[in-house]
């Protein structure tokens, strides 16, 4: 009995140990207090000249609206010599500021011509015209009908009434199509109230769906309500860009010529693995072949930007591709489909294309990775000749760089920053020429306030092939002789990563808030993620249950050698959409490495979420290659601590895919967390402040090992 006492004591003493390095039993209310400072609506405040965001009044003027002294004033600049004006308020700087800000009478569900003279918008599954001067309607289509409507804006994740169009540069015809969406999935959730419950239903295609959305594609003549079929067979509801035709809110992958009598477009497979362009005459409906890629994983036209453009004046098509492992710009023959030259080449990846100077062959454009010893995720802008020489960087500074062109393409504006460096803002010529230091950002306030900068990261891949990019988020009051749990955020993508932007920004997310509460918050953006090669990108294709998490762990392990403060006997993660489902992923299947997740509104089983993005990284439904990715048949591992989260009124995750895990670790007799938020879309909305204050909670209370405050409130509005 001595002996077995004498164990009972030893454990418990291990038990109560695993906790007592960190060096906290409890987290105070002023603590918590404090954390929220560190919250976007404390700290953008504080940072004065953020970006400018300028307004072009014409080819050679701008303003901007800046923080002065002690108010707000507005600034014109002169954009030949730079000189500015300043002024306290818009009226008494410009000479015509109503002209300026002009808006026009139409709604967000319609979508106005170039003219500014009339909009289109849907009813009853057709098109209509309203002519914004007289008022007067007119309808375009008659045929539409349930399911079967024109320019009707469902990709199932993402649905709205506003139509989908592209209107001509005359503003006589329109793009669009015809959209079959009768024989895939219904989705349903039904919304809580006293009473009846309300049913939301709509299409939402699924992998598993043998038919998915198509859309046949026509132009209509607007001033005779006529409509050309053209003369092709439907395509997959497919982009280049995303995982759909309408990334940006408009018909993605279409363009017109400038005579408004050919149109052209790209027609991508289900599985976005081929991508053909095809020129429509727009009078017809003829289509012909132009040029086809197929590439053996996925095929994108850039990041952020759709990079083919239509040279109808010099036939020749500006294509965007990835043949030679990084994406590139190439040139060809629109009549021939024949390839005339490459005008990108080396280890960089071309982001988005700008500008095409037709007149002087020139095209400026947006690309990662170039620069030696900087972060290779950092956009910087050049310009190249068409036949690839002369190739150009105008934004000489390290840092990431946004670009606003002026309406005739003789000057820029750059905003460039790092993540940990704040925002300057100059003026160039299109040449590069230096012209005018516009703003810089002042972080004074920040400072003042005690906030920290995050600590840029550069560890190695699971492999040692590639350096991975991220950033670290430690205490204020960090002290180095202790030791503090981990905490790693995660968004595997792989569309995207966890850092998000390289941009500087006084908060992402609640990192620091929670850093300051006593932990290290790690985030990695891992093989997988885009804005690298495409082997990079490319890595686990097929597998989306790989996460980046083999990644995340190995990055992590060496950070806590540069940084021994790191407690790698108390590494937690958190994540939301992709997020959740990776943060699950990794509780079920490195369970020796995380002890604590947090899972927002997970995408557990693809087969449960929109067929499009699934399709796009995973392929097609073949036999056991989604099943065998899916969380649910891994819950019987989990050992830590999980929380679950969701919106039962998600639209974009549905809720049952973490209905589908929460079955599973019941059946599995396994203790878990759960929060669902009843009225919660995919964002939880106003629920996400109390998300937040429970992620605190449950890290402080489960990783920590330490209490917290009961019922902490974070309120913005206090």
């Amino acid at each position: 009995m001595k002996r077995s006492l004498l164990i009972s004591t030893i454990c418990l003493s291990l038990g109560f140990g695993s906790f007592a390095q960190t060096g906290k039993d409890s987290v105070t209310l002023k603590e918590y207090q404090r954390a929220t400072e560190f919250l976007s609506y404390n700290t953008y405040p504080k940072v004065k000249n953020a970006r400018v965001s300028a307004r072009w009044i014409d080819e050679d003027s701008f303003w901007y609206q800046a923080d002065g002294e002690n108010s707000e004033e507005y600034v014109l600049v002169n954009a030949k010599n730079g000189k500015k004006q300043t002024a306290s308020s818009k009226e008494a700087l410009l000479k015509n500021p109503d002209n300026i800000t002009q808006e026009r009478n139409y709604s967000r569900t319609e979508v106005v011509s170039p003219n500014g003279k009339k909009v289109v918008f849907i009813k009853d599954w057709n098109l209509y015209v309203r002519d914004l001067e007289t008022g007067e309607e007119k309808q375009l289509t008659e045929d539409g009908e349930k399911n079967f409507g024109y320019a009707t804006d469902n990709a199932g994740w993402r649905k709205s009434d506003r139509p989908i169009v592209l209107w001509s540069p005359d503003s006589e015809k329109i793009a669009t199509f015809k959209q079959d969406q009768r024989h895939v999935s219904d989705m349903y959730l039904v919304d809580t109230k006293v009473g009846e419950p309300e049913l939301q239903e709509w299409k939402y295609p699924l992998p598993t769906d043998e038919e998915i959305i198509k859309i046949h594609r026509v132009i209509i003549d607007v001033e005779n309500a006529e409509v050309i079929n053209l003369k092709v067979p439907a395509d997959p509801r497919r982009g280049t860009l995303c995982d759909d035709i309408s990334c940006s809110g408009g018909f993605d992958d279409n363009e017109w010529s400038a005579d408004s009598e050919q149109l052209a477009f790209v027609s991508s497979s289900r599985d976005h693995k081929t991508a053909k362009l095809r020129i429509a005459d727009a009078e017809t409906g003829e289509v012909r072949d132009v040029l086809e890629e197929t590439v053996a994983t996925q095929y994108e036209s850039g990041q952020g930007s759709i990079n083919w453009r239509f040279l109808p004046d010099s036939d020749e098509i500006i294509w965007y591709s990835e043949k030679d492992n990084w994406g590139h710009l190439y040139l060809y023959d629109s009549e021939t489909g024949k390839l005339k030259n490459q005008i990108t080449k080396g280890d960089f990846v071309v982001t988005a294309l700008l500008k095409v100077d037709e007149k002087s062959r020139k095209l400026y454009f947006l690309a990662n990775g170039r620069e030696d010893g900087r972060d290779p995720y950092f956009n910087h802008f050049y310009s190249v000749k068409f036949n690839g020489s002369g190739l150009k960087l105008l934004t000489p500074e390290d840092g990431n760089h946004t670009i606003s062109i002026s309406p005739e393409g003789e000057y820029f504006i750059d905003n460039f920053s790092q993540p940990n460096v704040p925002n300057q803002a100059v003026l160039r010529s299109m040449k590069g020429k230096l012209i005018s230091k516009l703003e810089r950002a002042d972080v004074t306030g920040l400072e003042n306030a005690g906030w920290k900068a995050p600590t840029p990261i550069t560890v190695k891949s699971r492999n040692g092939k590639w350096d991975l990019y991220g950033l670290m988020f430690t205490p204020t009051n960090l002290d180095e002789n202790k030791k503090y749990p981990v905490v790693n955020y995660i968004y595997p993508g792989p569309q995207g990563g966890g850092v998000g932007s390289r941009s500087f920004r006084p908060s992402r997310s609640d990192h620091q808030a929670l850093a300051e509460l006593g932990f290290v918050v790690v985030i990695i953006d891992g093989t997988c993620n885009p804005g690298r090669s495409k082997d990079f990108h490319d890595a686990c294709y097929g597998n989306m249950a790989d996460n980046t998490l083999e990644d995340q762990i190995s990055g992590i392990r060496q950070l806590a050698e540069k940084y021994p403060y790191m407690d790698l006997d108390h590494v937690g993660i958190w994540g939301h959409s992709g997020g959740g489902f990776a943060t699950a992923a990794a509780m079920f299947r490195y369970p020796e490495f995380y002890k604590v997740g947090i899972s927002e509104s997970g995408n557990h089983d693809n087969r449960n979420y929109e067929d499009d993005w699934g399709e796009r990284y995973i392929g097609l439904l073949d036999g056991d290659n989604y099943e065998k990715q899916a969380n649910q048949n891994f819950a019987e591992n989990l050992q830590g601590k999980l929380l679950l989260a969701h919106g039962a009124v998600d639209d974009n995750v549905p809720p049952y895919n973490t209905y589908l895990v929460v079955d599973a670790l019941i059946k599995a007799n396994k203790d878990f967390d759960l929060i669902i938020f009843p009225h919660a879309r995919h964002g939880y909305g106003q629920d996400s402040y109390y998300m937040m204050r429970r992620r605190w909670d449950y890290f402080v209370e489960n990783l920590m090992g330490a209490k917290h405050p009961k019922n902490f409130e974070i309120n913005p509005k206090k």
